[in-house]
C-alpha cells in the first residue's frame, strides 16, 4: 500500500492522502460522466415507451390533422379524419369532414356512402335518404359510377341503397354479369331465393365461368355447367369494377 503526499498552498504543510480516498474520488467523477452520457439514452427510451402507449387511431388522427393544417384542400385527409370520427361515434364531426371532402371532390363515392351511413346512424334517416337520392342522381347516366356507389353503400351495410344503385346500373348495362350477380347476392342475403335464383341464373348465363355463382345455383337445385366462354358484350369495364372491389377485400 502506498500513500500520496501533497503540499497545501495555504499552510505549506504536507498532507497524506490514502489510496482509499483517491479511489472514491475517481469513482465519483467517473460515475458523473456515465450518468451524464446515459441521460439522452434514457430520454429516448422514455419517449419510445410513451409513444407506444399512444393508440394507433390517435396517431392517425394527429397525422390527418397535420396534413389538413399543411393543406386544408386535402379531400383524402378530411375523409380519413371523418372515418376516425365515425368509428368513435362522433357523428357530427364525421358529417362535417365528409361534407368537406365532397366540397373538394364531389365524386368521392366512399365519402358519399359514408355520409349517408353517418346520417342514418345518427337517427337522421330523412336527411340520409335525401343525400342518397342526390348522389344517385349524380351518377344516373353512368352504369360504372352507379355500380361504384352501390358497392360503397354495400360496404357501409346500406343494402337497400346498394340495391337501388345496382338496379340503376343494370338499366344502363343489362348484359353485365357482375351487376346481375350483385343483385342476386343481395336477394340471397335477404332470404329471397326466388329473386336470387333469377338474377344469379342470368349472371351465369352471361358468364358461365363463374364457379362461385354455379355453387350458389347448385345449392338452390339449379343444374349448371361451368364454361370459359362469356356471352355478355360491352360490359368489361363495368364488370372489372366488381373484380377490383373483390380483390381489395382480400
Amino acid at each position: 500500500m502506498f500513500y500520496l503526499t501533497v503540499e497545501t498552498k495555504m499552510t505549506g504543510k504536507l498532507s497524506v492522502i490514502s489510496p482509499f480516498l483517491i479511489v472514491c474520488v475517481l469513482l465519483f467523477c467517473g460515475g458523473c460522466k456515465t450518468s451524464s452520457a446515459s441521460a439522452p439514452d434514457r430520454s429516448a427510451k422514455l419517449s419510445k415507451q410513451v409513444d407506444q402507449k399512444v393508440p394507433p387511431e390517435d396517431k392517425k388522427k394527429a397525422a390527418m390533422l397535420k396534413k389538413i393544417e399543411n393543406k386544408f384542400e386535402n379531400p383524402e385527409a378530411h375523409f380519413e379524419l371523418g372515418r376516425i370520427y365515425q368509428t368513435e361515434g362522433l357523428f357530427s364531426k364525421a358529417e362535417h369532414e365528409y361534407n368537406t371532402t365532397l366540397s373538394f371532390n364531389p365524386s368521392h363515392r366512399k365519402a358519399q356512402a359514408s355520409l349517408v351511413k353517418v346520417l342514418t346512424d345518427s337517427g337522421n334517416k330523412t336527411k340520409a335518404a335525401t343525400a342518397a337520392d342526390l348522389f344517385m342522381n349524380q351518377v344516373c347516366a353512368s352504369a360504372q359510377e352507379s355500380l361504384k356507389l352501390g358497392l360503397e353503400f354495400k360496404q357501409q351495410g346500406l343494402g337497400d341503397y346498394a340495391l337501388a344503385c345496382y338496379m340503376q346500373a343494370l338499366t344502363l348495362a343489362p348484359n353485365s354479369a357482375k351487376i346481375n350477380k350483385q343483385i342476386g347476392y343481395h336477394y340471397l342475403s335477404k332470404g329471397d331465393k326466388t329473386k336470387a335464383r333469377e338474377y344469379l341464373s342470368r349472371s351465369f348465363q352471361l358468364d358461365p365461368s363463374q364457379s362461385e355463382v354455379a355453387a350458389e345455383l347448385g345449392k338452390m337445385g339449379v343444374a349448371v355447367r361451368i364454361s370459359q366462354q362469356k356471352t355478355g358484350k360491352n360490359t368489361s369495364k363495368v364488370d372489372k369494377i366488381v373484380d377490383q372491389y373483390e380483390k381489395a377485400k382480400k
